[in-house]
């Protein structure tokens, strides 16, 4: 991290002491389409909720780099604005006592229930991977050199108690250390990564541009699930369209390999049936290759 980004994340941090960021909610881009409008107005709504006004203004600035770009119509500019969303909300245990909060402030005064029990499962990784890296790293390596880094670890969001609520509001405090952590330096790569093949898609192979978009569906949730599609998606980016973009594969028809890879895509930590079938389009490429 370079000085400039370490400034700019201290005056994030104490911002409500010294009063510096600018809450100002962010203007949407000129020129987008009254359709997707309503989608990405609602999207910065919630990034607002979840981060603040300059993480809303990263969602607004990412999105304009689409707004009027040739092979972009409207429909794949409102998925890139949902997806993407989306994809920023990512959920963590900061996101789901913030999620939990909300559902109890729906109601009012002596109306409001008391929630039902909520546990979730997550990897002890993860948990770790949510603190800000300067204290994050140091006990990962700890946890890898035990061999405990992907110790499931089962935690309660509940407010069915004083405590419990209390404990929920502490958990969603921890929204100013978000922009610190290990988990979103690695989605905040992540989203730019998908946006790059988006771009290197519509330059190389405009015609499965939409499929490319549509691949950031793959990766939702948390704990096993979010891991096992994260790790999909790079698989099949790594071996059919990055290699694709770059001009090693020859893919005539990049949308239909990168639909058949996904539905060969299973449960499965080793990724057999994925890999197989990625291989053999990769094989088929290259004899169609050899025979042109």
């Amino acid at each position: 991290m370079s000085g400039r980004d370490i400034r700019s994340s201290l005056r994030y941090l104490f911002a409500d002491i010294i009063g510096e960021e600018d809450d100002t909610p962010p203007v949407l881009p000129d020129g987008l389409p009254q359709v997707v409008a309503a989608a990405a107005s609602e999207a910065v709504d919630r990034l607002l909720a979840y981060q603040g006004a300059g993480y809303a203004r990263l969602y607004v600035d990412r999105l304009g780099r689409f707004v009027g770009r040739r092979g972009v119509d409207d429909a794949m500019l409102a998925e890139i604005a949902r997806l993407m969303a989306s994809r920023m909300c990512y959920q963590d245990p900061i996101r789901l006592a913030q999620l939990k909060l909300a559902e109890f402030g729906e109601a009012s005064g002596d109306t409001r229930p008391q929630l039902a029990d909520d546990v979730r499962k997550f990897r002890i990784d993860e948990l770790i991977g949510a603190l800000p890296a300067v204290a994050a790293e140091p006990l990962l390596d700890g946890l890898e050199w035990v061999g405990w880094l992907h110790m499931p670890v089962s935690i309660r969001f509940s407010s069915a108690s004083r405590l419990g609520l209390r404990r929920l509001k502490i958990e969603a405090a921890f929204r100013r250390w978000r922009l610190f952590s290990v988990r979103y330096a690695r989605e905040r790569a992540w989203v730019e990564r998908w946006l790059h093949m988006i771009d290197r898609c519509l330059i190389k192979q405009p015609g499965a541009a939409s499929a490319i978009v549509e691949t950031a569906a793959m990766i939702e949730g948390y704990g096993d699930s979010y891991r096992q599609g994260l790790a999909d998606w790079h698989a099949i980016i790594d071996g059919l369209a990055k290699p694709t973009f770059d001009g090693v594969l020859g893919l005539p028809d990049l949308a239909d390999a990168v639909a058949e890879a996904r539905s060969a895509a299973m449960p499965d930590p080793r990724q057999v049936a994925l890999k197989r079938r990625i291989a053999e389009i990769r094989a088929r490429a290259g004899t169609n290759v050899a025979a042109s």
